[in-house]
C-alpha cells in the first residue's frame, strides 16, 4: 500500500528544473552527433533545421565568421556548402554548449588546425591506372 508523500515546492522545483536541462543536453547532443545529408548545397533554411537555430543567426554568425562564405544564386539565396553546414555546427558547439563568446570562438578556430583532405598519392594513382588498363586489356 502506498503511502502519502508529501513533497517540499522547492525540491520539487529543483528536480523538475534538472529533469529540464538534461532533457535539453540530450536533444542538443543528438542534433549535432546525426549525419548530413549527401546534398552538395543547402538553403538556409535546412540548415537553419539541421543545425536548430534560427535563420537569423546564421545570418549574423556569417557577418562574424570570415570561415562562413555561402555561395549565392543570381537571386540571392544563400546556398551552404556541407563544409560550411559542419563548420557551422562547430561553432554553435561553441558558443552554446562550451560556452565561449563570439571572440573567444573566432580566436579557438584560428588556432585550431584544419584537417584537410589528404590527396591521394601519385603511386596509388599509378597502381589504380595499371589495375584499370589490366582490366580493360582483358575485356577487349
Amino acid at each position: 500500500m502506498l503511502r502519502h508523500l508529501t513533497l517540499d515546492p522547492g525540491k520539487l522545483i529543483r528536480f523538475l528544473t534538472v529533469c529540464k536541462i538534461i532533457n535539453f543536453k540530450m536533444q542538443n547532443n543528438t542534433s549535432h552527433q546525426k549525419e548530413l545529408p549527401d546534398k552538395l548545397y543547402f538553403k538556409v533554411g535546412e540548415v537553419s533545421a539541421i543545425v536548430g537555430v534560427p535563420a537569423y543567426v546564421l545570418r549574423f554568425w556569417e557577418s562574424e565568421f570570415n570561415k562562413i562564405k555561402p555561395k549565392r544564386t543570381p537571386s540571392g539565396q544563400r546556398l551552404y556548402r556541407k563544409r560550411d553546414v559542419e563548420l557551422i555546427l562547430k561553432i554553435k558547439q561553441l558558443l552554446y554548449e562550451k560556452k565561449f563568446t563570439i571572440q573567444g570562438a573566432k580566436q579557438h578556430l584560428k588556432t585550431t588546425p584544419t584537417v584537410k583532405k589528404v590527396k591521394p598519392s601519385v603511386t596509388t594513382l599509378e597502381e589504380i591506372r595499371l589495375e584499370l588498363q589490366k582490366i580493360r586489356d582483358f575485356l577487349t
